[in-house]
This record gives structure tokens, sequence and C-alpha cells, in this order.
């Protein structure tokens, strides 16, 4: 998109928000806004839904209640913008500079924050990990059979000396774990060993103790090392290997 094209947008979206004629609310769905300037917008309740904003600058930026579902922001500058509200599902945030950022009330389900810049000092950003910080308790992963590559389910607990941590979707990963059993997908005890789908030489044995000794302590990368699982056994069978 170009400049004359983008400020022309923003220009019509002004007008709307002060509720002038000629105004219309700012659709940028799928944009291409890489690299973009776009320090002090106001995008105030703007479509910016899948749009790639990646290597933008947007600093101070309005971008409260802005829809940002599934949107590139890789790289972006968002130093001190206003995201009250805004919906960041799924958006790809990793490398953002966060820095001052207002994300209360953000929707951060699923979005990739790893490597972000200063994300734990953003504004009233508090987003609770999924499971319980403290205690042993129960959690569900997808595998596969050893034997014949079906897939499977491992019931673990958790132990209580093991660390662990979630992003900002419902999927945790822990440092330790006691194998309970292997489940078929419908929930019937199976005699099998199971292997990670990413490394076929992790195996899950009933009985036994999993660990990983390079567990990342940082919660914001989501998919990095460790033991993944979900809280619920529902969770884990609708899980995609």
């Amino acid at each position: 998109m170009d400049k004359q094209e983008l400020k022309a947008i923003l220009g019509k979206h002004l007008k709307w928000l002060r509720g002038e004629d000629g105004g219309e609310r700012a659709n940028l769905f799928g944009a291409n806004l890489s690299r973009a300037d776009l320090s002090g917008a106001n995008l105030f309740e703007a479509n910016l839904s899948r749009a790639d904003l990646s290597g933008a600058n947007l600093f101070e930026a309005n971008l409260s209640r802005a829809n940002l579902s599934g949107a590139n922001l890789s790289g972006a500058n968002l130093f001190e913008a206003n995201l009250f509200e805004a919906n960041l599902f799924r958006a790809n945030l990793s490398r953002a500079n966060l820095s001052g950022a207002n994300l209360s009330g953000a929707n951060l389900s699923g979005a990739n924050l790893s490597g972000a810049n200063y994300i734990e000092k953003a504004k009233n950003l508090f987003y609770p990990i999924a499971c319980p910080e403290i205690g042993a308790f129960v959690g569900w992963k997808k595998a596969r059979v050893k034997t014949s590559g079906h897939e499977c389910i491992v019931k673990l607990e958790i132990t209580e000396d093991a660390v662990r941590s979630s992003g900002t979707g419902r999927k945790c990963r822990c440092s330790k774990a006691t194998v309970l059993e292997i489940q078929d997908l419908e929930g019937i005890v199976l005699e099998q060993v199971a292997v990670s789908d990413r490394d076929e030489n992790f195996h899950y044995i009933p009985g036994t103790v999993v660990s990983v000794s390079d567990f990342d302590e940082n919660r914001w990368n989501e998919c990095s090392t460790g033991i993944h699982f979900y809280i619920t056994r529902e969770e884990a069978v609708r899980h995609i290997l």
C-alpha cells in the first residue's frame, strides 16, 4: 500500500471517529504495511486483521480496540503504543518492541511473543499462566505409539518440583513429569511406549519420570524446549501433531 492511499484511509478514519461527513472506518484487512511509519497514528477500532506490519513504526500509535487478529507485527516498534482491549489473537509479535505499551485488556491468546522486547515491562500486562503455579497436578499430551506410529494420549503427573509455564494460549510446558498412562484417543489404556512427535528418542514409559535439562524459562517462547502438555484431556485430543 503506497503512502498516499494509506494517508487517505487514515484521514477518513479520523473523520469517522469524529462523526464527520465522508468518514469511514479504516479497513486494512490483509494490507501490506511492512516497515510503514504509523507513529502517532489514531487507529482506534480499525480493522488490521491479517495485515503485515512487520518492521512498522507504531511509536505512540493508538490501537485501542483495534482488530489485529492474525496480524504480522514481527519486529514492529510498539513503544508506548496504546493497545487497550486490542484483539491480538494469534498475532505475530515476535521481536516486537512493546516497552511501555498499554496492553490492558488486550486479547493475546495464541499470540507469538517470542523475543519481544521488554514484554514484562509493558504497562498493565497481566497474563496468568494456564496451569497451576505450585504443587503437583495432572496434564495431558498427544504423542505417538512407538511401535505403530498411531496417535495416543499420555497422562502425566507434573511433579511438584517441575518448572512450568505457558505463553498466551492454553498450551503449557514443564521441565519434569511422571508418566502415568498411555491411552488411545478414546481413553482405553494401552500397554505401549509413546514417543514425542518432535523427538523419536524421547520416550514416555508408564511409571517412569521424564525430564528436560535445557528447559526454556522464558514463558513467551511458547514453542521452545520443555515437555508440552494441556490441562484437559480434550485439548490434548484436539491438538494437531
